[in-house]
C-alpha cells in the first residue's frame, strides 16, 4: 500500500482496508487529485489478499461537501471533455471486494456520487446528502442522475436533483440509499464492526454475490438470474464452499481461506 498519499489516509484495520478523505480545512472538497487517490488506494486494497472489505471515510467535520469549484469554475465544454476528468470513477466499477460507505456531516454533490458508488451506506443521525449543482447552472456528472434514479424511482430523483434539497438521513434510511444511522460517535465503531462480520465470510462468495447483486441493477431479471446461477455453480469448485457445509455439518465454525 502506497503511504504516500497527500489528500487521503489509509490504515489497515485487521482485514478491513480503511481510507478516510483527508482535507479537513476545505470539508474534503472532491479535486481530481484526491478521487485519483481514492481509486488507487481502493484498487490497491483490492488486489491485497489480506484485505476482505474496503471502507471509505472522512477525516473531520463532514464526509465531504462536495467538488472543488476552483478546479472547475473558468473551464470550458471542450476543455472539460478533453480532460474526461470522470475516467477514474469508472474505475470503481472494476473493484471486486465490497466497499462500505460511512458518512458524517454532509455528502454533496460529487461527494454524494461517491458515497452513491459504496456498495452499503451507513451515515450518522445528522448526515445530510444532496445535489446542489443545480444551483450553480450544472448538474451531476459522475453518475448521480443515473444511481439516485435506480435507488429512489424518477420522482424523488427529479424533486430532489431539480431542486437541490438536501436529504436527512432518515428520508436517505426511509428511501433505501443508505443502510443504517448511528450517532455520529459510533458511526466508526459501527461500520468497522459491520465490515468485521463480511470480512468473516468465505471471499469468493462474497466476490461472486457483490458481481451478482450489482447485475440485478442493470439486467432484466431472466438474464440476471442467469448470471446468478453460473455464479452459484462456480462456488461450488471452491474449497470454501466444502469448508462451509462440512462446518455446518459439524456444528463448527468454518475456516475459509479464499479457495
Amino acid at each position: 500500500m502506497n503511504k504516500n498519499y497527500e489528500m487521503i489516509e489509509t490504515t489497515v484495520k485487521g482485514q478491513i482496508g480503511l481510507i478516510e478523505l483527508n482535507r479537513p480545512k476545505v470539508l474534503n472538497a472532491l479535486n481530481r487529485q484526491m478521487v485519483s487517490e481514492v481509486l488507487s488506494a481502493m484498487e490497491a486494497y483490492d488486489q491485497d489478499a489480506d484485505i476482505k472489505v474496503i471502507v471509505l471515510a472522512g477525516k473531520g467535520r463532514a464526509f465531504a461537501a462536495g467538488a472543488d469549484i476552483d478546479e472547475m469554475m473558468d473551464a470550458d465544454a471542450i476543455s472539460m471533455e478533453t480532460l474526461n476528468q470522470f475516467t477514474d470513477w469508472d474505475r470503481l466499477a472494476w473493484i471486486k471486494k465490497p466497499v462500505i460507505g460511512a458518512v458524517h456531516g454532509f455528502a454533496l454533490g460529487g461527494a454524494f456520487e461517491l458515497a452513491l458508488c459504496c456498495d452499503m451506506l451507513f451515515a450518522a443521525e445528522n448526515a445530510e446528502f444532496g445535489f446542489p449543482e443545480v444551483n450553480l447552472g450544472v448538474m451531476p456528472g459522475a453518475g448521480g442522475t443515473q444511481r439516485l434514479t435506480k435507488l429512489v424511482g424518477k420522482t424523488k430523483a427529479m424533486e430532489w436533483i431539480l431542486s437541490g434539497k438536501r436529504i436527512s438521513a432518515k428520508e436517505a434510511l426511509h428511501y433505501g440509499i443508505i443502510n443504517s444511522t448511528f450517532a455520529e460517535e459510533v458511526l466508526m465503531e459501527e461500520t468497522l464492526k459491520f465490515a468485521d462480520t463480511i470480512a468473516s465470510q468465505a471471499p469468493v462468495a462474497v466476490r461472486l454475490i457483490k458481481e451478482s447483486v450489482l447485475k440485478a441493477v442493470d439486467y432484466p431479471l431472466y438474464e440476471g438470474m442467469q448470471y446468478e446461477r453460473k455464479n452459484f455453480y462456480m462456488l461450488f469448485a471452491t474449497e470454501d464452499q466444502k469448508e462451509g457445509m462440512r462446518a455446518f455439518k459439524e456444528k463448527r465454525k468454518p475456516e475459509f481461506k479464499g479457495k
